[in-house]
C-alpha cells in the first residue's frame, strides 16, 4: 500500500472513493497512517485519548449492530478506527503510568472487537453476493489479521515483570503497529468499496423491477388489472426512491448529485401523472390525445430510470456533451485563467488559441442578443462589451509579443495593465448577462404567478369549448417557449455545474409538460363530463405550477452564487461576518474553544450521533415511510446528524450562521412533529392518548427553549451557546426516539383492534380517491 497524504486517497491502486460515507470513515485514519508519522504525543494527549476511549466504549456498548442490508451501518466502526492514531503517535520515552498502560491495552482490545464485528458484516455480505464473495472474504481475512496483530502488540499486561523482557509490544515494535494499521486501512477500504458495489446492484435490481412492472402497466386493458399492478408498482417505486435518495446524499461529486436529483424529481412527479394518464386512457380507449398523453409519461420515466443507472454505474452514453462547454460563465472563467498564466510564462499560450477561445465565448452571447425577450438596452450593452473585449485582446496580444522580445520592466507593467483591462471587461460582461437573464426570469415569474392560462384551459375543457382550447393552447405554447428560452439564458449565468444541470432539467420539464397539458386539455374538451380526464388535467397543471415554483428557487440560488453568498468557508466554530449597522457584532472576534471545551462538545456530539442511529432504526420499522410522523422524524434525525458532524469539524455546517439556521429549522420540525403526533393521538383510547401527550408535553417546551437560545445575542460566548444548543438537541432526539417507538406500537395496536388494514377499493382507486 502506498501513502499519498490525507486528501488524495490514492493509497491503493484501483480503489477510488466516490461516496462521502466511505471517505468520512477512512479520512481520520488515512490522514495519520498514510503520512510520515510523528512521535510527539505526551501525557496530555494521553489524557485526551482516555476521553476518546470513553467515547469508543460508549459506541461499543450502544449495541447498534451492523446489518448487511444497510451499508451505512458498517460505518459504525469509524469511531474505533480513529484511536489507532494515538497508538502510532505515542512517545517512546514517555514514562508509562499504570493508567496509560491499561488504556493502551483497552484500545487494542477495542480495535480488535470492532474489527471482529466489521468482519462478520463483511462475511454476511459475501454470503449473499456470490460474485463478490472471494474478494470480500480475502479482505475480511486481512482485516482480522490486522486487528489481532494490534491486539497482540498492545497486550502489555506482563510488561512490568522481568521475565517478560523479550515480549514484543507497541513500545518495542512501532513499525509493526504501523504496518498492521495500514493493512487494516487497506482491507477495510476494500470491504467498504465492495459493499458499495452491492448497493449499486440493489439499485439496478430495483430499477429493473420498476421497468418490468411499467411494461405490464402499459399493456393493461382493464381497471381491475390496472389497480392490482399499480399497487405493486407503487411499492417498487418507494423502494427505488429510498435507495436512490440514499445514494444521492452519499455522492461526493456535486454534478452527479444534481443529475441524480433531477432524474428522481422526474420520477416522483411522473408517478402521479402515470396514474391519471393511464386511468384516462382506460376510460376513453379511443381518444388519441389520451394515448399521446400516456405515452409521453411512460417515455419520460424510462429516460429518467436510464439516467439514474448511468449515474450509479458511471456508464455514459457515447457522444454525451459536457454541459460546461455551453456555459458562458464557465468559458469566461477558463479564458481569464489562460490569460493570467502569461504573468508567469509568456510562451505557455498561443495568440491563435486565445483569439479562438474568446470568439467561441462571445458567439454564445448571441443566445442573449438574438433572444426576442431581451430589452434593447441590454442587447446594446452586451454587443458593446463584446466589441470592447475583442479590442482589448488585440491590445493584449500586441503587448504580449513585445514582452517576448523585450524583457523590460515597462513592458511587464504594460502587459499587467492589459490583462487587468480585459479581465475587467469580461467581469462587466458577466454582470450584464446575469442582469439580463435574472430580470427576464423575474418578470416572467411575476407575470405568470396567478396561472391565468391554466385556469382558462381547465374552464374551456369542462365547457367542451374547442375554439377556446385552441386559443389558450397557443398562449400556453408561447409561455412555454419563453420559459424554455429563459432557462437557457439562466444556464449560461448559473455559475456552478450543479445549477447548470438544474437549469437544463427545468428547461426539459417546461418543454415536455407544456405539450402534455395541451394533450390533457384536449382530452377533457372532447369528454367534458369525464371526472378522470379533469383529474388528469389537474395533475399536469400542478406539475407545471410546481416547476414554476422551483424556477423561483433556482433564480434565488443563482443570484446568491453571483453575489458571493454561497461557497464561503470559515474556520471551525467561527463567528458570522460583521454586518452593516450592527455595532455589537462588529466588536466580536472568532472564539475558538480550548481543548477541554472541544472534548466536551465532542462527547455531546457523539451522544447525539448515537441517538440519530437509534432514531433511524425506529424509522426503518414503519411500513408507511411517507407517514407525517416518520417524515418529520427523518428530517430531525438528518439535521441532528449534521450537528454531530459539526462537533467534529466536518459536514455541511461550516459557520456559526449555518449552525444557528439548522437549529431554528430543527426546532420548527420538532413542533410540526408534536402537532402530527397530537393529531394521531385523537384516534386512540384515553390511556394510550395520555402516554403520547406526556411525551409531547416534554418536546414542545424544548423546541421553544431551543428557539430562544438561537435568538439570544452571542456576547462572546460561542462555546456556551453551542453547548446549550447541542444539549437541548440531544434531549429532543431522546424524546424523538421514544415518540417514534411509542407511535409505532400504538399504531399496530390500533390496527389490530380495528382488525383491518387501511386499503383502497377498486372503485376508489380508479376514481382517484386514493
Amino acid at each position: 500500500m502506498h501513502g499519498s497524504g490525507p486528501s488524495g486517497f490514492a493509497f491503493d491502486s484501483g480503489l477510488e472513493i466516490k461516496t462521502r460515507s466511505v471517505e468520512q470513515t477512512l479520512l481520520p485514519l488515512v490522514s495519520q497512517i498514510c503520512c510520515d508519522v510523528p512521535s510527539t504525543v505526551g501525557s496530555e494527549e494521553f489524557c485526551a485519548f482516555r476521553s476518546s476511549l470513553a467515547m469508543c466504549d460508549s459506541r461499543l456498548d450502544c449495541n447498534v449492530l451492523m446489518t448487511h442490508s444497510s451499508i451505512a451501518k458498517i460505518l459504525e466502526v469509524e469511531g474505533i478506527l480513529k484511536v489507532i492514531t494515538t497508538l502510532i503517535n505515542h512517545k517512546d520515552n514517555t514514562k508509562k503510568s499504570d493508567k496509560t498502560l491499561q488504556a493502551i491495552q483497552r484500545v487494542g482490545q477495542a480495535v480488535n472487537l470492532a474489527v471482529g464485528r466489521f468482519v462478520k458484516v463483511g462475511e454476511a455480505i459475501a454470503n449473499e453476493n456470490w460474485d463478490l464473495k472471494e474478494e470480500i472474504n480475502i479482505a475480511c481475512i486481512e482485516a482480522k489479521q490486522a486487528g489481532e496483530t494490534i491486539a497482540a502488540l498492545t497486550d502489555i499486561g506482563s510488561l512490568n515483570h522481568p521475565e517478560s523482557d523479550g515480549q514484543i509490544t507497541i513500545f518495542t515494535d512501532k513499525t509493526g503497529v504501523i504496518k498492521a494499521a495500514r493493512l487494516l486501512l487497506s482491507s477495510v477500504t476494500k470491504v467498504l468499496l465492495l459493499a458499495d458495489r452491492v448497493v449499486i446492484k440493489q439499485i439496478i435490481r430495483s430499477r429493473n423491477k420498476v421497468l418490468a412492472t411499467m411494461e405490464r402497466l402499459e399493456k393493461v386493458n382493464s381497471f381491475q388489472e390496472f389497480v392490482q399492478i399499480f399497487s405493486q408498482f407503487g411499492n417498487e417505486m418507494v423502494e427505488f426512491a429510498h435507495l436512490t435518495g440514499d445514494r444521492q446524499n452519499d455522492l461526493k461529486d456535486e454534478k452527479k448529485k444534481a443529475r441524480m436529483a433531477a432524474a428522481r424529481a422526474v420520477l416522483e412527479k411522473c408517478t402521479m401523472m402515470l396514474l391519471t394518464a393511464s386511468k384516462t386512457c382506460l376510460r376513453h380507449p379511443n381518444c388519441e390525445s389520451a394515448h399521446k398523453n400516456k405515452e409521453g409519461v411512460f417515455d419520460r420515466m424510462k429516460v429518467a430510470l436510464d439516467k439514474v443507472i448511468e449515474i450509479v454505474t458511471e456508464c455514459r452514453p457515447n457522444g454525451e456533451t459536457d454541459i460546461s462547454s455551453i456555459s458562458i460563465f464557465t468559458g469566461i472563467k477558463e479564458f481569464k485563467m489562460n490569460i493570467e498564466t502569461l504573468r508567469e510564462n509568456l510562451y505557455l499560450q498561443s495568440k491563435e488559441t486565445l483569439s479562438a477561445t474568446l470568439e467561441a465565448l462571445l458567439e454564445r452571447t448571441e443566445d442573449f442578443t438574438d433572444c426576442a425577450y431581451t430589452s434593447h438596452e441590454h442587447r446594446e450593452r452586451i454587443l458593446e462589451l463584446s466589441t470592447q473585449a475583442r479590442m482589448e485582446l488585440q491590445q493584449l496580444i500586441s503587448v504580449w509579443l513585445q514582452a517576448q522580445n523585450k524583457k523590460t520592466k515597462s513592458v511587464s507593467e504594460e502587459l499587467e495593465l492589459t490583462i487587468l483591462k480585459i479581465s475587467h471587461s469580461l467581469n462587466e460582461l458577466k454582470k450584464e448577462l446575469h442582469s439580463t437573464a435574472a430580470q427576464l426570469a423575474a418578470d416572467l415569474l411575476k407575470c405568470h404567478a396567478d396561472h391565468v392560462i391554466l385556469k382558462a384551459l381547465k374552464l374551456t375543457g369542462v365547457e367542451g369549448n374547442l375554439e377556446g382550447l385552441a386559443e389558450y393552447a397557443c398562449k400556453l405554447s408561447e409561455q412555454k417557449e419563453r420559459l424554455v428560452e429563459t432557462c437557457r439564458l439562466l444556464r449560461h449565468v448559473s455559475g456552478t455545474e450543479p445549477l447548470e444541470i438544474t437549469c437544463i432539467h427545468a428547461e426539459e420539464t417546461f418543454q415536455v409538460t407544456g405539450q402534455q397539458i395541451i394533450s390533457a386539455a384536449e382530452t377533457l374538451t372532447l369528454h367534458p363530463s369525464s371526472k378522470i380526464a379533469k383529474e388528469n388535467l389537474d395533475v399536469f397543471c400542478e406539475a407545471w405550477e410546481s416547476q414554476i415554483s422551483d424556477m423561483s428557487t433556482l433564480l434565488r440560488e443563482i443570484n446568491d452564487v453571483f453575489e458571493g453568498r454561497r461557497g464561503e468557508k470559515y474556520g471551525y466554530l467561527s463567528l458570522p461576518k460583521p454586518m452593516k449597522n450592527n455595532a455589537n457584532v462588529k466588536s466580536l472576534k472568532p472564539d475558538k474553544p480550548d481543548s477541554e471545551e472541544q472534548a466536551k462538545i465532542a462527547r455531546l456530539g457523539l451522544k447525539l450521533g448515537l441517538l440519530t442511529s437509534d432514531a433511524n432504526c425506529e424509522i426503518e420499522k414503519w411500513e408507511d415511510q411517507e407517514n407525517e410522523i416518520v417524515r418529520y422524524g427523518r428530517n430531525m434525525s438528518s439535521m441532528a446528524y449534521s450537528l454531530y458532524l459539526f462537533t467534529r469539524g466536518e459536514g455541511p455546517l461550516r459557520t456559526f450562521q449555518d449552525l444557528t439556521h439548522q437549529l431554528e429549522v430543527f426546532a420548527e420540525e420538532g413542533l410540526k412533529l408534536a402537532s402530527s403526533v397530537q393529531a394521531f393521538s385523537k384516534q386512540l383510547k384515553d390511556d394510550d392518548k395520555l402516554m403520547l401527550l406526556l411525551e409531547i408535553n416534554k418536546l414542545v417546551p424544548l423546541c421553544h427553549q431551543l428557539q430562544t437560545i438561537t435568538k439570544t445575542p452571542l456576547q462572546n460566548q460561542v462555546f456556551l451557546k453551542v453547548d446549550k444548543c447541542i444539549t437541548k438537541t440531544r434531549s429532543m432526539m431522546a424524546i424523538l426516539v421514544q415518540l417514534l417507538s411509542l407511535c409505532y406500537k400504538l399504531l399496530k395496536k390500533l390496527q389490530m383492534e380495528n382488525n383491518r388494514w387501511v386499503s383502497v377499493t377498486n372503485k376508489d382507486s380508479v376514481d382517484g380517491k386514493t
